[in-house]
């Protein structure tokens, strides 16, 4: 996507095939406009000859039913245009959201890891709901305000330059008093945008730490912190209206006076003898329908600033690096081996990986362990392609992950992270999101050879009992295990279990080893886990340390020669001893 399109360019490219609709709501627009416009020459023309005392009945009746014809046919136009302006707006919104959508699923992990989770849910959601009114009313509204007032503006230069030119004496103070406005209030929505995201991160970090926050007793702290951030959100928005609310008054009361110059001049005129009284009454009559129009239109100023605004920050999501693969699969991968050679990987400006070289065979059962920070973490989401690596390969059967199309890969890969998700529907559903059309059967089996098909049976409503928000009615060792059960569904070549059982306790997390054990015959594992015991069988273990590779081997082997691996066994069954104790 080009980052210098207009506002108006992403419009049309949200609205999609719907685009044409807002082309509609113009010319009903402009239809409504040459409605709004005939009444204010009928009237003229009333008047004319009510000052030349014409009795005719007939010719006033006939007068007024055109009138009342124009007003119903501006009404029409005007509903039509509005309507056509919704739908295509309503498509608007759904474009943006979806394209937000399908956006962070194509992003690395880390850009969106980047900014708090209340910003997202902020912008797709309240943001971009905000410009609806604003997009459904500018296209007819905006368009007709503008032009009715020019058409107008344009016939009284033709009845008379001198009384055209003096309708604008008003405008230029109007004018200059909008731009000290605008002058004044630079940066101060944009200032009202970043003060309302960290109040909404700061809201959504109280509500999910709330239960920490009152086990420690930092209540106080914490909501101090919060209405602090409340009270900055509020007092952004009065200093930007004290700002600008002399101005903006002056723009509000001279831009629409066009009576000031008019009436003066007119009458000026017509003293002089060089304009008829029956043209000042017309120029009179015209002038007073630049009004309104006018109020109306410049109304909008501050709502486009703000769209503009929230485009700006749609468009900086939608505008950020794809993780770039093809889109179809040039050379298939043979057999599941990974290697990743010489990886380099920046997060956040500090590179976290110092060229990894490792290979996990086809079918193998691999280990990865290493002290808090190390980036074991990292390795797995690069071999998920959930980030990209800065420099250096990583293969999946021989060919390079860069090189297949990103869904064609993921389709190969069952990863399990540590902070498991399970949205809030059933467990069955949560569970068949791992393969989509699973009969009730095929889920069923993978819970029960995952290990928790027993505890799934005894919750309210078994396999249909709803899971609540992230999983909230489950305990984490149960989510974990659920989401275990949804990876075993998918039934990929290679399975990534990233401190998978981290919240298990020992019994389950026996039976879920056991059940993992039996899950990947013929499969790659990759385990990445804090306790060691679990992980002593594998083919092979990789000591990751600061980044870099310390050694890789077997369970003895490594006590033999890696001193770092010694140690942090001898500190695992120091404390599982001491807990067995307890």
């Amino acid at each position: 996507m080009n980052k210098k399109k207009s506002t108006l360019s992403w419009v049309l490219d949200f609205a999609g095939r719907k685009a044409g609709f807002f082309g509609g709501s113009v010319i009903l627009a402009i239809l409504g406009v040459a409605t709004s416009f005939i009444p204010y020459l009928l009237l003229a023309d009333i008047v004319r000859n009510l000052l030349e005392k014409n009795s005719e009945w007939d010719y006033y009746l006939k007068m007024t039913l055109l009138m009342a014809l124009c007003w119903i046919l501006r009404l029409t136009f005007h509903s039509l245009s509005t309507g056509l302006s919704h739908y295509a707006t309503f498509n608007v919104l759904g474009g943006i959201r979806k394209q937000l959508c399908e956006k962070l699923s194509k992003i690395p992990l880390g850009s969106v890891l980047d900014d708090n989770s209340g910003t997202y849910k902020n912008i797709i959601v309240e943001r971009v709901d905000s410009i609806e009114t604003t997009l459904a009313h500018i296209v007819p509204e905006f368009t007709a305000n503008i032009l009715l007032p020019v058409v107008m503006f344009i016939y009284l230069l033709i009845l008379d330059w001198r009384l055209g030119l003096s309708n604008l004496i008003a405008a230029v103070i109007g004018l200059i008093c909008m731009f000290i406005m605008f002058a004044m209030s630079s940066g101060e929505f944009r200032n009202t945008v970043e003060k309302t995201r960290i109040l909404n991160d700061t809201a959504v970090e109280y509500i999910n730490g709330i239960e920490v926050i009152k086990a420690f007793g930092k209540s106080k702290s914490s909501y101090e912190k919060f209405v602090v951030a409340a009270r900055e959100g509020a007092d952004c928005f009065i200093r930007w209206m004290r700002k600008c609310i002399w101005p903006q008054a002056g723009t509000m009361s001279f831009l629409p006076a066009t009576f000031l110059g008019a009436l003066p001049v007119g009458l000026l005129l017509v003293k002089n003898g060089s304009m008829e009284p029956s043209e000042f009454i017309t120029g009179i009559v015209i002038s007073a329908g630049l009004i309104t129009p006018l109020v109306t239109a410049f109304s909008y100023s501050d709502d486009i600033a703000k769209m503009k605004t929230i485009f700006g920050e749609v468009t900086e999501i939608l505008t950020r690096d794809d993780m770039v693969r093809p889109s179809s699969l040039s050379k298939k991968p043979v057999g599941s081996d990974i290697v990743l050679e010489n990886v380099h990987f920046t997060y956040k400006d500090k590179e976290v990986l110092h060229g990894i070289n490792m290979e996990i065979k086809n079918g193998e059962v691999c280990a990865i362990v290493g002290p808090s920070g190390s980036g074991k973490s990292t390795i797995a989401r690069l071999i998920d392609s959930l980030w990209d690596v800065d420099s250096g390969t990583v293969k999946f059967g021989g060919v390079s992950v860069k090189d297949m199309p990103l869904d064609y890969y993921m389709s190969q890969i069952a990863y399990v992270a540590q902070d498991n998700y399970l949205f809030d529907m059933t467990v069955k559903e949560n569970i068949r999101l791992g393969k989509a059309g699973a009969t009730d059967e095929e889920v069923i089996e993978a819970a029960k050879r995952s290990g928790c098909h027993e505890f799934i049976m005894d919750l309210e409503n078994g396999y249909d009992t709803v899971v609540g928000g992230a999983g909230g009615h489950l305990s984490g060792g149960e989510r974990q295990r659920i989401c275990i059960a949804r990876a075993m569904l998918k039934d990929a070549p290679v399975i990534i279990l990233d401190e998978a059982t981290a919240y298990t306790d020992p019994e389950n997390e026996a039976i879920v080893q056991s059940s993992v054990a039996k899950l990947v015959k013929g499969k790659t594992l990759i385990v990445i886990a804090h306790r060691l015991s679990t992980i002593t069988d594998s083919d092979r273990i990789f000591v990751i340390n600061d980044g870099n590779v310390e050694a890789s081997g077997t369970h003895d082997e490594l006590l033999i020669s890696c001193p770092l691996y010694k140690n942090m066994w001898e500190a695992h069954r120091m404390v599982k001893d001491e807990v067995c104790h307890v």
